[in-house]
């Protein structure tokens, strides 16, 4: 019978039978690794993931679309309701959401967040990250078309420099396949302690000098970092999930991600008080991509540019979101009084 199979008789181990017996058993113990750096380059896995980062792009579309519409109801909402105090949190909660617009706006924010998960579970976080930046001129036409925001020249500037830097920035990275969120432990601990750290620090402002009249936008940019905080610990939890399913879940990033998010709720809700709509939004929209694309190079390992030229675009972009950072802002935006939308 081996004769007929083209199997050569030889003593020992016949491998005809054997090997692919071997295969078979070694397989599944390769699934927990799939989408993961490194797993095998033509398992059927990678084949059908090959799509993955189109898919995660039209998410990233869909998430970076309802965001905006959910933040633009939210400030409205928030302008109407009381002043949030940090002291109270279930008391300002109950506030915020006793605003029809407001309690609008956090469901459109829901409907963005399962975009936003769904595609950080798909594709890589510096790719997903990159395309919600063209959210930001898709959040200045519709503030001053569909809400009636007044925009200046400065501000308009601004947004169209935050847009282009954060786009080079994404889409200069090198490509990357699978959904890629195999993270590093040592890389995750210091980098979401430290957006942490500077996201509390953005938060107390005044009361360690920072000037009251940019306190709110300080505070969407912590916003932004906390929401960053999130995102990072969501992509670590999505890679846990998918190699070990629900019991992925039971893990100290899912508390991280929690109070991440309860923080940035507050904390966004305060800037969007404190400052004008347009500028607030979108230094949170920024400091979140900023820290996803960042967050994927320290804690998911995805590769920097090898050629010169590119690297150089990098730099240039992250100049460019400086200068639209310091260009955003209202300059005359603490010389009236507040006017509730």
């Amino acid at each position: 019978m081996r004769q007929r199979l083209g199997a050569k008789p030889s003593a020992g181990v016949d491998h005809t039978f054997v090997d692919p017996l071997v295969g078979l058993l070694k397989a599944p113990r390769r699934v927990p690794k799939m989408g993961a750096r490194g797993s095998p380059p033509h398992t059927g896995f990678v084949q059908s993931s090959s799509m993955s980062p189109f898919l995660g792009i039209f998410l990233a579309l869909g998430c970076a679309l309802t965001t905006n519409v959910g933040f633009l109801f939210k400030h409205r909402g928030a302008c109407a309701a009381a002043p949030v105090d940090f002291r109270h949190p279930l008391r300002t909660g109950k506030a915020l959401f006793s605003s029809r617009f407001f309690a609008l706006g956090m469901l459109i924010a829901a409907g963005a967040w399962i975009f936003h998960v769904a595609a950080l579970a798909v594709a890589p976080m510096s790719i997903v990250q990159a395309v919600l930046a063209g959210g930001v001129v898709l959040l200045a036409i519709m503030a001053e078309r569909t809400f009636g925001l007044q925009i200046s020249r400065r501000q308009w500037v601004g947004i169209f420099l935050t847009a282009v830097g954060l786009l080079v920035l994404g889409f200069s990275l090198p490509a990357v396949h699978g959904a890629h969120s195999r993270f590093s432990v040592p890389g995750m601990i210091g980098f979401e302690l430290g957006l942490l750290v500077v996201g509390s620090l953005l938060i107390m402002g005044p009361r360690i000098g920072a000037p009251v009249r940019h306190h709110g936008f300080m505070l969407g940019a912590a916003s932004g970092m906390l929401f960053g905080v999130s995102d990072v610990a969501i992509k670590a939890i999505s890679g846990m999930v998918g190699s070990h399913g629900f019991v992925g879940l039971l893990s100290p990033w899912l508390l991280v991600c929690v109070i991440a998010s309860v923080a940035a709720f507050y904390s966004s809700a305060k800037g969007l008080q404190d400052g004008d709509a347009v500028p607030v939004i979108a230094v949170t929209g920024t400091a979140a991509n900023v820290a996803g694309i960042v967050g994927g190079i320290i804690v998911f390992g995805d590769p920097l540019p090898g050629h010169p030229a590119t690297l150089v675009a990098e730099m240039f972009a992250f100049g460019l979101v400086l200068v639209a950072a310091w260009l955003t802002p209202a300059p005359i935006r603490a010389a009236g009084p507040v006017v509730a939308v």
